[in-house]
Protein backbone atom coordinates (compact mmCIF):
# COMPACT_ATOMS: atom_id res chain seq x y z
CA UNK A 1 0.00 0.00 0.00
CA UNK A 2 1.29 3.28 -0.98
CA UNK A 3 1.81 5.72 1.75
CA UNK A 4 -0.83 8.10 0.55
CA UNK A 5 -3.25 5.04 0.77
CA UNK A 6 -2.12 4.52 4.16
CA UNK A 7 -2.88 8.08 5.06
CA UNK A 8 -6.71 7.62 3.27
CA UNK A 9 -7.25 4.98 5.12
CA UNK A 10 -6.54 6.51 8.77
CA UNK A 11 -8.47 9.46 7.87
CA UNK A 12 -11.22 7.78 6.75
CA UNK A 13 -11.31 5.33 9.97
CA UNK A 14 -10.86 8.16 12.10
CA UNK A 15 -13.74 10.27 10.50
CA UNK A 16 -17.28 10.23 12.08
CA UNK A 17 -18.55 11.06 8.55
CA UNK A 18 -17.92 10.83 4.84
CA UNK A 19 -15.56 12.81 3.23
CA UNK A 20 -15.13 13.80 -0.02
CA UNK A 21 -12.23 13.36 -2.45
CA UNK A 22 -11.87 17.03 -2.55
CA UNK A 23 -11.40 17.45 1.36
CA UNK A 24 -9.04 14.25 1.75
CA UNK A 25 -7.08 15.98 -0.80
CA UNK A 26 -6.79 19.17 1.27
CA UNK A 27 -5.83 17.29 4.32
CA UNK A 28 -3.39 15.51 2.05
CA UNK A 29 -1.73 18.11 0.06
CA UNK A 30 -2.50 15.97 -2.58
CA UNK A 31 -4.24 16.15 -6.04
CA UNK A 32 -8.21 15.38 -5.98
CA UNK A 33 -7.36 12.96 -8.96
CA UNK A 34 -4.83 11.50 -7.10
CA UNK A 35 -7.02 10.89 -4.39
CA UNK A 36 -9.35 9.23 -5.91
CA UNK A 37 -7.32 6.92 -7.86
CA UNK A 38 -5.81 5.71 -4.51
CA UNK A 39 -9.44 5.69 -3.15
CA UNK A 40 -10.29 3.00 -6.21
CA UNK A 41 -7.42 1.26 -5.01
CA UNK A 42 -7.62 0.73 -1.52
CA UNK A 43 -11.59 -0.49 -2.01
CA UNK A 44 -10.33 -2.74 -4.42
CA UNK A 45 -7.66 -4.05 -2.13
CA UNK A 46 -10.41 -4.99 0.56
CA UNK A 47 -12.51 -6.64 -1.97
CA UNK A 48 -9.65 -8.55 -2.92
CA UNK A 49 -9.04 -10.03 0.49
CA UNK A 50 -12.28 -10.25 1.62
CA UNK A 51 -11.88 -7.80 4.47
CA UNK A 52 -14.56 -6.87 6.81
CA UNK A 53 -15.20 -3.39 6.33
CA UNK A 54 -15.56 -2.22 2.75
CA UNK A 55 -14.76 1.44 1.38
CA UNK A 56 -18.15 2.96 -0.14
CA UNK A 57 -18.90 6.20 -1.86
CA UNK A 58 -22.16 7.71 0.64
CA UNK A 59 -23.36 10.97 0.73
CA UNK A 60 -21.63 12.46 -1.61
CA UNK A 61 -18.08 11.50 -0.20
CA UNK A 62 -15.99 8.39 0.82
CA UNK A 63 -16.71 6.23 3.86
CA UNK A 64 -15.45 2.93 5.57
CA UNK A 65 -18.25 0.69 6.38
CA UNK A 66 -18.42 -2.94 7.88
CA UNK A 67 -19.56 -5.58 5.70
CA UNK A 68 -23.73 -6.16 6.14
CA UNK A 69 -22.89 -9.55 6.41
CA UNK A 70 -20.77 -9.38 9.70
CA UNK A 71 -23.94 -7.36 11.02
CA UNK A 72 -24.70 -10.11 14.09
CA UNK A 73 -21.58 -10.68 15.05
CA UNK A 74 -21.60 -6.54 15.70
CA UNK A 75 -24.50 -6.92 17.32
CA UNK A 76 -23.09 -9.37 19.93
CA UNK A 77 -20.24 -7.45 20.78
CA UNK A 78 -21.48 -6.10 24.41
CA UNK A 79 -20.68 -2.43 25.72
CA UNK A 80 -21.03 -0.54 22.24
CA UNK A 81 -23.24 2.67 22.44
CA UNK A 82 -26.20 2.00 19.86
CA UNK A 83 -28.32 4.75 18.77
CA UNK A 84 -31.43 3.94 19.46
CA UNK A 85 -33.62 3.07 16.41
CA UNK A 86 -35.97 5.32 14.58
CA UNK A 87 -39.66 4.50 15.37
CA UNK A 88 -42.13 3.70 12.51
CA UNK A 89 -43.82 7.28 12.45
CA UNK A 90 -40.43 8.78 12.23
CA UNK A 91 -39.37 6.00 9.23
CA UNK A 92 -42.45 6.68 8.08
CA UNK A 93 -41.85 11.21 8.06
CA UNK A 94 -38.54 10.52 6.66
CA UNK A 95 -39.69 8.42 3.65
CA UNK A 96 -42.27 11.03 2.68
CA UNK A 97 -39.30 13.60 3.32
CA UNK A 98 -36.79 11.94 0.70
CA UNK A 99 -39.35 10.95 -1.59
CA UNK A 100 -41.55 14.32 -1.60
CA UNK A 101 -38.46 16.93 -0.61
CA UNK A 102 -39.01 19.99 0.05
CA UNK A 103 -42.04 19.50 2.13
CA UNK A 104 -43.90 21.09 4.61
CA UNK A 105 -44.71 20.08 8.09
CA UNK A 106 -48.74 20.25 7.08
CA UNK A 107 -48.21 18.41 3.77
CA UNK A 108 -46.51 15.72 5.86
CA UNK A 109 -49.14 15.51 8.17
CA UNK A 110 -52.02 15.52 5.29
CA UNK A 111 -49.98 12.59 3.36
CA UNK A 112 -49.56 10.71 6.79
CA UNK A 113 -52.51 11.67 8.18
CA UNK A 114 -51.50 11.93 11.59
CA UNK A 115 -49.54 14.76 13.62
CA UNK A 116 -45.73 14.44 13.03
CA UNK A 117 -43.94 17.43 15.18
CA UNK A 118 -42.55 14.78 17.70
CA UNK A 119 -41.14 12.38 14.31
CA UNK A 120 -39.84 15.43 12.08
CA UNK A 121 -38.47 16.98 16.18
CA UNK A 122 -36.39 13.41 16.39
CA UNK A 123 -35.47 13.52 12.61
CA UNK A 124 -33.94 17.52 12.77
CA UNK A 125 -32.18 16.42 16.31
CA UNK A 126 -30.50 13.48 14.52
CA UNK A 127 -29.19 15.45 11.33
CA UNK A 128 -31.38 13.02 8.78
CA UNK A 129 -33.98 16.24 7.82
CA UNK A 130 -33.34 19.90 7.85
CA UNK A 131 -34.86 23.24 6.98
CA UNK A 132 -34.00 24.14 3.35
CA UNK A 133 -36.23 27.02 3.13
CA UNK A 134 -39.62 28.68 3.10
CA UNK A 135 -42.88 27.86 1.06
CA UNK A 136 -43.77 30.99 -0.90
CA UNK A 137 -47.24 30.86 0.83
CA UNK A 138 -49.37 32.31 3.18
CA UNK A 139 -47.68 32.00 6.54
CA UNK A 140 -43.99 31.65 4.52
CA UNK A 141 -44.12 27.39 6.24
CA UNK A 142 -40.71 25.70 6.79
CA UNK A 143 -39.57 23.68 3.87
CA UNK A 144 -38.15 20.25 4.73
CA UNK A 145 -35.79 18.12 2.80
CA UNK A 146 -32.96 15.33 3.79
CA UNK A 147 -29.37 16.18 4.24
CA UNK A 148 -25.83 13.90 3.76
CA UNK A 149 -26.23 12.26 7.19
CA UNK A 150 -29.33 10.73 5.69
CA UNK A 151 -27.48 9.47 2.77
CA UNK A 152 -24.84 8.16 4.42
CA UNK A 153 -27.09 6.52 7.42
CA UNK A 154 -29.02 4.25 4.58
CA UNK A 155 -25.58 3.98 2.34
CA UNK A 156 -27.09 6.05 -0.66
CA UNK A 157 -24.36 8.27 -3.17
CA UNK A 158 -27.84 10.52 -4.07
CA UNK A 159 -31.34 10.22 -4.12
CA UNK A 160 -31.59 8.79 -7.50
CA UNK A 161 -30.21 5.79 -5.12
CA UNK A 162 -33.70 5.65 -3.24
CA UNK A 163 -35.80 2.32 -4.38
CA UNK A 164 -39.18 2.94 -6.52
CA UNK A 165 -42.47 3.09 -4.19
CA UNK A 166 -43.98 0.07 -4.39
CA UNK A 167 -46.62 -0.05 -6.69
CA UNK A 168 -49.26 -0.46 -4.28
CA UNK A 169 -48.69 2.60 -2.18
CA UNK A 170 -48.39 4.40 -5.78
CA UNK A 171 -51.76 2.94 -6.45
CA UNK A 172 -53.02 3.74 -2.93
CA UNK A 173 -51.75 7.59 -3.10
CA UNK A 174 -53.48 8.51 -6.73
CA UNK A 175 -56.64 7.29 -4.88
CA UNK A 176 -56.20 9.70 -1.94
CA UNK A 177 -56.13 12.28 -4.41
CA UNK A 178 -58.80 11.77 -6.37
Amino acid sequence: MSELGAALEAALFASPRALTGAELGRVLDAPEELVERELAALGAAYERRGAGVQLRRVGGGWRLMTRPEHAQVLARLGGLARRAALSRAAMETLAVVAYRQPVTRAQLEELRGVGCEGALATLLERGMVEEVGRKEAPGRPVLYGTTREFLTAFGLRDLGELPEPEAEELLQERLELE
